[in-house]
Formats: structure tokens, C-alpha cells, sequence
């Protein structure tokens, strides 16, 4: 089986060398885990090694997530002006802006990456979408029907997809989990406060085909080098059982 890379330091070991080719995967959590810049690493090393790449962005503009991955050390710029990746922004539409939709409607998305994946030609390509729960926001009883037609109408366009998502607490326990119920893939990105100290935590919930670790790792985020794996930490029984309305883990409840 081939995999991919994520480019993510510490985390490739951990599911056997990368994401299996042709594979969705979930990446959920709540804002300021580490989604977005686990998404621009996924995209710079898949051009690093020659990819195409496709990234959508529904709650950044382009520019924005440009600006982003040249804060890590990745030059999308570049990759825009040789032909290598396309962003749609979905969140900035302009007029004659070709690569943007003017509606946060699933099918004209859908429509829209393929219109992005004929542009790049032929082969395997790297599809981000960040995030699905943009299409959802007014209405998150869709989330898991949104989830299932993108994966479906995408299917047989040679894609990786790496779809982030992110939900209330009380959404998530009335509506399910949207994109999480047809991933092949599951990671879940957390925060804990640690002695005052604001800490990112990742948990490799499922890869199918993979024996992946099972262990609750601490990431950081470091200019120049994105998104890396530290170490594993502890987290207490009584945190892992319970469904919290908080995004965080309290005190006590993890040991690094």
C-alpha cells in the first residue's frame, strides 16, 4: 500500500509511514488546536515531492493562508505561479476571481474542485478542505449527508483528502459527527492548560489499514517548521471518559 507523507516531524512513524493513498481523513478539534497548519504541511509536502495540491479555505482568505505557510518555511506563491496548486477561497469571492465560490454550497464546491483537478492534470493529487464545517454552520443536522456527497463525488478523481472540522460540543451530541462518520481516518486535535501554559495535544483516533499508535501525544507549532510531535503524555481516566462542554482538559487531568 503507498502512503503519504503528512511532513508532520513524529507523527508518520506513528501510522506507518503516512496517510494511504486515496484515504479522507478527519482532522477535528476545536480553533487554535493545529488544523490549519496541519493542513499547509500536508499541501507543502506533498508539492515538496512533486504533488498537485489542491487547498480550499472557507475561514481564511487566500492571502491569508498563503501569508501562514511562509511563516513555516513553505512558499505557496511559488506553487501557485508554476501550475502545482490551486486555492479556492471560499471566504473572500471576487469577481473574476476563477479560483473562488460565491456560495458556501456543497455542490458548487464539489464542482469546483474538479474544474481545480482538471486544471492540474492528470495523476494523484493533495485535497485539502478547511473547513467542511463552514457548510454546515446554519444547519448541522447536514454535516454527515455534506461529508458523505463530497466523498462520493469525489471518489474516483485520484485524491487524498484531508477535511478539517470543527463543532460545538452540544452540536456535535444532537447532529453526529459529520465528516468523522465517513473518513477513513480520524485525527483529533485538543488543548489543555498545564500550570498556566496553553498546550496542543493529538490523538490518532482511527486509520483504517494501519496499525497506528494509540497514545495521546503533545504537538507544538514552530516558525520554520510547522507542526511537530514532542512527546506522549498521560491523561487521566476520568478525562478520557467524560464529554466536557469545555474544548480543554483541566488541570491535573494530563501529565507531560
Amino acid at each position: 500500500m503507498e502512503r503519504l507523507p503528512t511532513g508532520v516531524k513524529g507523527l508518520d512513524e506513528l501510522i506507518e509511514g503516512g496517510i494511504p493513498k486515496g484515504f479522507t481523513v478527519a482532522a477535528v478539534g476545536e480553533p487554535g488546536t493545529g488544523k490549519t497548519v496541519f493542513s499547509i504541511q500536508f499541501t507543502a509536502t506533498g508539492l515538496a515531492r512533486g504533488e498537485k495540491c489542491i487547498y480550499v479555505t472557507t475561514e481564511e482568505s487566500r492571502e491569508s493562508i498563503i501569508n501562514q505557510a511562509a511563516r513555516l518555511g513553505f512558499d505557496f506563491e511559488e506553487a501557485l505561479r508554476n501550475g502545482s496548486l490551486v486555492i479556492i477561497d471560499a471566504l473572500m469571492w471576487e469577481y473574476g476571481d476563477v479560483w473562488s465560490i460565491k456560495e458556501l454550497d456543497v455542490e458548487e464546491l464539489i464542482s469546483k474542485i474538479i474544474e481545480a483537478k482538471k486544471y492540474l492534470g492528470h495523476g494523484h493529487t493533495r485535497l485539502v478542505v478547511d473547513s467542511m464545517s463552514a457548510f454546515w454552520l446554519d444547519k448541522p443536522v447536514m454535516a454527515r449527508k455534506y461529508s458523505y456527497m463530497l466523498k462520493r463525488s469525489l471518489a474516483k478523481w485520484d485524491l487524498t483528502i484531508v477535511a478539517t472540522a470543527q463543532y460545538a460540543v452540544t452540536s456535535a451530541l444532537g447532529f453526529g459527527f459529520g465528516v468523522e462518520h465517513v473518513a477513513d481516518g480520524i485525527l483529533r486535535f485538543r488543548k489543555a492548560i498545564v500550570s498556566g501554559v496553553l498546550k496542543k495535544l493529538l490523538i490518532i483516533e482511527k486509520m483504517r489499514q494501519t496499525n497506528h499508535d494509540k497514545r495521546v501525544f503533545e504537538i507544538e507549532v514552530r516558525d520554520g517548521e510547522g507542526l511537530v510531535v514532542v512527546k506522549p503524555v498521560e491523561i487521566s481516566g476520568d478525562a478520557l471518559r467524560r464529554l466536557s462542554p469545555s474544548p480543554y482538559f483541566e488541570e491535573g487531568e494530563v501529565r507531560f
